[in-house]
């Protein structure tokens, strides 16, 4: 199953080819979560504090479907 991966601020180094926008596709096999996606583009779960799919926040463990729209982003700090 195809799904669109946004990786935002400090995450986006993870892109594929260091993609400037931080969006690329990956291959994911049916039933995979949202952990499993973290595993194959190499980024350690404690390193996201919010997982969206679709704009909606979900957990770790959520299964993704087909096509889904998963965005990923680092703690933010400020002052």
């Amino acid at each position: 199953m195809q799904t669109e991966v946004h990786l935002f601020a400090t995450l986006r180094q993870h892109s594929p080819n260091n993609a400037p926008t931080g969006v690329f596709l990956v291959t994911l096999p049916e039933g995979s979560t949202v952990k499993t996606l973290l595993e194959k583009i190499g980024i350690s779960p404690e390193k996201v504090h919010m997982r969206m799919v679709n704009g909606v926040g979900v957990a770790e463990d959520y299964s993704l479907k087909d096509n889904d729209r998963v965005g990923l982003f680092p703690p933010i700090g400020g002052g």
